[in-house]
């Protein structure tokens, strides 16, 4: 390989590289930023989501109400897999 060709062949490596971390530090820095959303949807979980989750059930909310929040797996898995990527930055 000539050395323009390997230059060439390592620039690419790097501009991917580094846009990666870029897009990576962003991530990171977003999901810091939603820790505390996240605690305070922990904290409806087991405080009022039930009876939200049961009123729904029984048709006491308005139909046009938008209630992704109130899916029986949604919010677990959403706070669940919260807490595994927590787990998995602390091995790290």
């Amino acid at each position: 390989m000539k050395q323009t060709e390997r230059i060439m062949q390592y620039e690419a490596l790097f501009d991917e590289a580094s846009e990666a971390v870029k897009e990576l530090e962003k991530a990171i820095a977003n999901w810091r930023e939603a820790q505390e959303k996240i605690a305070a949807l922990d904290a409806y979980y087991r405080r009022e989501w039930r009876s939200d989750f049961e009123a729904d059930e029984a048709g006491k909310l308005p139909a046009d109400l938008k209630r992704g929040v109130l899916s029986e797996d949604g919010l677990y898995d959403l706070l669940e897999e919260n807490a595994e990527l927590i787990r998995k930055l602390n091995e790290e």
